[in-house]
């Protein structure tokens, strides 16, 4: 076990969920969101259970970009940006990875596309701003999948 899984197993008296129990390494996570303000709630809560964030990008075409590079184990995406909206980057990274776990942010006005979303391969799907709770066990039922 890694000195931070040690670290968090004492805060949090349990294991992270940002750690994968059977390599012993941290999930890597890219966050794609146009709001820098959201990035930093998602990474700080993310951090906070020991996940890596690997990467940020501020629309889905950055998004595709830095999948393609990092290769993470999950990717938490807003649905509304510029540049290339969360929908169209979800297609273009399931083209090609048809096993990547990606994880959609949503303002209640957008239901709709989230609904889309799912069906075009999201694992799951959180609403803005995401409580702590909710956005974990959302991003652990999506690495279970």
């Amino acid at each position: 076990m890694s000195n931070v899984t040690n670290v968090m197993a004492t805060i949090n008296k349990r294991d992270p969920i940002g750690v994968n129990a059977k390599s012993g390494e941290a999930y890597k996570v890219l966050i794609v969101d146009d709001s820098t303000v959201m990035r930093k709630i998602i990474a700080q809560i993310l951090r906070s259970e020991a996940f890596d964030i690997v990467a940020e990008a501020s629309n889905g075409e950055e998004g595709v970009q830095l999948y393609a590079q990092h290769k993470p184990d999950i990717v938490t995406m807003d649905v509304n940006m510029p540049v290339m909206n969360g929908l169209a980057a979800l297609k273009k990274i399931l083209e090609t990875d048809p096993n990547a776990r990606v994880v959609m942010l949503t303002s209640e006005s957008e239901q709709k596309m989230v609904l889309e979303a799912v069906q075009s391969g999201a694992k799951n799907y959180v609403v803005k701003p995401p409580d702590r709770g909710i956005l974990l066990d959302k991003i652990k039922a999506s690495l279970a999948k």
